[in-house]
């Protein structure tokens, strides 16, 4: 499985990003893509996912602000971020996790980097 992200940067507070995980080389039909997030010092922690089937789930950090959304035909993941804030500044990184044969196998992206200036 590959997955090529996109779309950090610098953003003001208040501001919005758009970031893009671009996801192939999989076969299964159960599987879920979510962003993640790691600031220096701390955890990688979900920031949001997505299954195949559409169901969400988010961080309450980012509930209201963010919105995770899927292009099937392209097998893209999208996450849309608004009303940013500085403590939303991490290396943003894209899993693909999948179920084959009762085992979960996970896939990393290289990380993009969001920073937001105060």
């Amino acid at each position: 499985v590959q997955l090529v992200e996109s779309g950090g940067g610098l953003v003001q507070t208040g501001g919005s990003l758009r970031l893009s995980c671009a996801a192939s080389g999989f076969t299964s039909d159960d599987y879920a893509i979510g962003w993640f997030h790691q600031a220096p010092g701390k955890e990688r922690n979900l920031v949001a996912t997505i299954t195949n089937s559409g169901i969400t789930n988010y961080a309450d950090s980012v509930k209201g602000r963010f919105t995770i959304s899927r292009e099937n035909d392209k097998d893209t993941v999208y996450l849309q971020m608004n009303i940013l804030k500085p403590e939303d500044t991490a290396v943003y990184y894209c899993r693909f996790g999948e179920m084959v044969e009762g085992f979960e196998y996970e896939y990393w992206g290289q990380g993009t980097q969001v920073t937001v200036s105060s």
